[in-house]
């Protein structure tokens, strides 16, 4: 026998935490994924606690090429079924990309778009002979613009769109989901691991949102099936403009932007 569960990475923290709360508060098992043990640990003893599910910790850095096919070989030997993908591991680095470290935006890439591929490549298989599961990546409005001074991370969060947008289409019929949620300006972590102003007005002006928001719109919109998400009326707004918009005029007004978060 197997349980069924939602694995989540990126779950200590932001986001990826608010979601996790989630699942549990409606009786989901969890799988929860990422580097920081500590802060695993502390969530999952309080989502255990709180609704008595089975909250399950694998540390993993997925910088590491090795790191998805180690994290199904645990979830295997468990004895639990994925029957919820949440990719919500990611970071981003700000700075011009000829000066930027080559290192971290290799890491970044790995990060944000290899190993959201390889994980959905593991699971996605049982999800499709199950005829039953669903898919929840995180991308951002980003990646529906190129991005000067964080070139890296936007251009991965268009990968991030594009790959779920292709293989919903995909999956059709098949009983299995795919959702890109794609929050603007939210109150996590990721602005200070980026090397962003957190008190710069981008980061403090009513279209901010808190994670516990974005994360609901993410879990409503997977449960109801929506293949795409954007939170919060100025972010519609936002996609909708830059999706009409001239690239060269949509770069530069990226990059005022920018230069205002630094």
């Amino acid at each position: 026998m197997t349980d069924r569960v939602a694995l989540i990475t990126g779950a200590s923290s932001g986001i990826g935490l608010e979601l996790a709360r989630l699942f549990a508060r409606d009786g989901h098992g969890v799988v929860l994924v990422a580097r920081r043990e500590d802060r695993l640990k502390e969530l999952a003893a309080e989502l255990t606690h709180r609704h008595d599910v089975r909250a399950s910790v694998i540390v993993a850095d997925l910088a590491d090429p090795s790191a998805p096919p180690q994290i199904a070989r645990r979830v295997a030997a468990a004895g639990l079924d994925v029957q919820f993908l949440v990719n919500n591991a990611g970071f981003g680095l700000a700075g011009e990309f000829a000066r930027t470290d080559v290192t971290a935006e290799l890491q970044m890439i790995q990060v944000n778009v290899v190993a959201l591929t390889h994980l959905t490549k593991l699971f996605l298989p049982g999800m499709v002979g199950a005829r039953q599961g669903a898919i929840l990546n995180v991308a951002s409005t980003a990646g529906f613009a190129p991005g000067p001074l964080m070139a890296v991370y936007y251009a991965t969060k268009a990968y991030v769109i594009s790959f779920s947008a292709a293989i919903a289409e995909e999956l059709r019929n098949s009983g299995v989901t795919v959702t890109a949620l794609c929050p603007g300006a939210t109150r996590t972590e990721f602005q200070e691991r980026a090397g962003l102003d957190l008190e710069a007005r981008a980061f403090r002006g009513p279209w901010v949102a808190d994670a516990a928001s974005v994360a609901r719109v993410g879990y409503q919109g997977m449960l109801r099936g929506k293949r795409l998400l954007v939170p919060g009326v100025f972010n519609k707004m936002m996609v909708a403009a830059a999706r009409v918009a001239s690239p060269v005029l949509l770069a530069k007004a990226v990059r005022r932007v920018q230069e205002s978060v630094r």
